[in-house]
């Protein structure tokens, strides 16, 4: 077995001991700073009965649940429209027709540049659009500018000679784009594509700023609640679980349609008939 790699050297013994050294280390404050956070919790009171009991009631559950599905509910429509908004934006700013070209740049830089809590507010007040239908908006218009861009660099990706051979082939440009490169910019683009989704599920937590009774809403409302000692931490030490898991799974299946994508076959064998020149 080879003792080096055309990247780098494999480390050797006293580099693996400091590594291994490092891992300690790091572990050590790790836990050290856990160790005090839990700490300060229990010294301040964090744990008892009183601030946890209102978990066990059913009322409160089911306020949770509800603010659970109402986020669901926001996300989903703002995740399906941000990619219909992006990729239509993005193949507006692909055009070859300049207008086309030059509106779909202004809107996308015009509500990626727009913070979003801004316009969530402008469409809840100026409009008096519904809290969720606001919320829902708001959110279509940044995360979808930020796809928009995100379609338009991972198709420009996809080296030219690509498309310049589908060209060549008498293929138009419209199936040049859905042939050719959007399915080679695909795989490219997913992390990306993502990431931005994950944004989208934690910016829903701005509704409750404009009275949306999302997950956040909820736990506001039992985290205010005098009957139950301000139960603020323990709220927290509930939602911020539950948003991470959410964005954990939402992360998993990106990963399991990478793995399918690159597991499915992409080519059927087909005939392949070879030409013979002319007998003279």
């Amino acid at each position: 077995m080879s003792g080096s790699s055309a990247l780098y050297d494999i480390p050797g013994p006293k580099a693996l001991a400091r590594h291994r050294l490092y891992a300690w280390l790091t572990t050590a404050v790790l836990a050290a700073l856990v160790g005090f956070v839990v700490y300060k919790l229990v010294d301040t009171g964090q744990f008892s009965a009183v601030k946890w009991r209102p978990f066990a009631y059913a009322g409160i559950q089911r306020l949770l649940l509800k603010g659970l599905a109402n986020t669901l509910k926001a996300f989903a429509w703002a995740a399906v429209l941000s990619l219909v908004f992006g990729a239509v934006f993005a193949a507006g700013r692909l055009s070859d027709h300049r207008p086309v070209r030059w509106f779909s740049t202004l809107v996308v830089e015009f509500f990626r540049a727009m913070p979003l809590l801004v316009m969530i507010f402008f469409i809840f007040i100026a409009l008096k659009l519904e809290p969720m239908t606001a919320l829902v908006i708001g959110l279509t218009l940044y995360n979808g500018s930020v796809l928009a861009e995100v379609f338009r660099a991972g198709v420009n990706s996809v080296p030219r000679g690509q498309g310049e051979a589908a060209f060549a082939l008498g293929m138009r440009k419209t199936q040049v784009m859905a042939q050719v490169l959007v399915p080679q910019a695909g795989r490219a683009m997913l992390p990306a594509i993502v990431s931005q989704l994950v944004v989208a599920l934690k910016d829903t937590s701005l509704g409750y700023l404009i009275t949306y009774e999302e997950f956040l809403y909820a736990g506001k409302l039992i985290a205010t609640n005098l009957d139950y000692d301000l139960p603020f931490i323990p709220v927290v030490m509930v939602i911020a679980p539950i948003y991470i898991g959410m964005c954990m799974l939402l992360s998993w299946f990106a990963n399991w349609l990478a793995r399918r994508e690159r597991h499915s076959p992409k080519v059927k064998d087909v005939p392949v008939t070879v030409a013979t020149p002319p007998e003279i």
